[in-house]
């Protein structure tokens, strides 16, 4: 049972850093248009949360 949960995490976050990676790429300015010009730091610091919550973020990017 343990390693299942711990494989489900590990999946969980896998998929959470690929949305994070394309979101910060190409709909971070689609969802809020004051993140236009930002740099490659303020993106960066967005990775950790969109990774922990990318269904959330993949609902409102997908509605947008």
């Amino acid at each position: 049972m343990a390693e299942f949960l711990v494989m489900a995490a590990a999946v969980y976050l896998c998929i959470g850093l690929v949305f994070a990676i394309s979101f910060v790429g190409f709909g971070l300015t689609r969802l809020d248009a004051a993140t236009v010009g930002t740099g490659i730091g303020f993106r960066l610091l967005l990775i950790p949360g969109l990774t922990a919550l990318w269904p959330l973020f993949l609902k409102r990017w997908t509605r947008s």
